[in-house]
């Protein structure tokens, strides 16, 4: 893994760097600084900018991924972990694993989270079908499902959004 050195810029945030970078140095980039601002601790206040990170680490693999973001009782990060992973045409889900990963991490709460590397991330019925399955397992050990996210390069759907939570 490479690193650059990254010099302050004017404004808050802002940065410039020391030597000319890559395309995938950018990405590489734009994925560590997603996974930091998902890291534990972190507060959910801003749906869309968790969406837009869950977006940045997961629309550009070619397979399929499957993942959750794992919250305490007050939305504050336990961690981010990739359950699952498959062929394009998509990835095996088992509840009992999702089930097993919520409560190793005692989390209150989900958000699920998975790609869909054809680009388009219009869920499918099977995705529908997956969530109600996971948020019916997941209430009985008492963990609720905030959101399931598929996300994609041209762009992202929330269920929570579009009300099939």
């Amino acid at each position: 893994m490479k690193y650059h050195k990254l010099i302050a810029g004017e404004t808050t945030g802002a940065y410039a760097m020391e030597s000319p970078i890559t395309e995938a140095d950018i990405l590489q980039m734009a994925q560590q600084l997603a996974m930091s601002r998902l890291s534990k601790g972190q507060t959910l206040s801003e749906p869309r900018h968790v969406f837009s990170h869950l977006q940045t680490l997961l629309q550009y693999h070619k397979y399929e991924v499957f993942a959750l973001l794992l919250l305490d009782t007050k939305y504050q990060i336990i961690g981010f972990r990739e359950l699952f992973r498959g062929p394009p045409e998509g990835a095996s889900i088992y509840p009992r694993e999702v089930v097993k990963i919520a409560l190793e991490h005692n989390a209150a709460a989900v958000i699920l989270v998975h790609n869909y590397p054809s680009g388009n991330p219009e869920p499918s019925q099977a995705d529908r079908t997956l969530t109600k399955t996971l948020k019916n397992a997941l209430n009985m050990i008492g963990t609720q499902i905030l959101d399931h996210v598929v996300v994609g390069i041209e762009g992202g759907v929330s269920f929570a959004e579009r009300g099939y939570l």
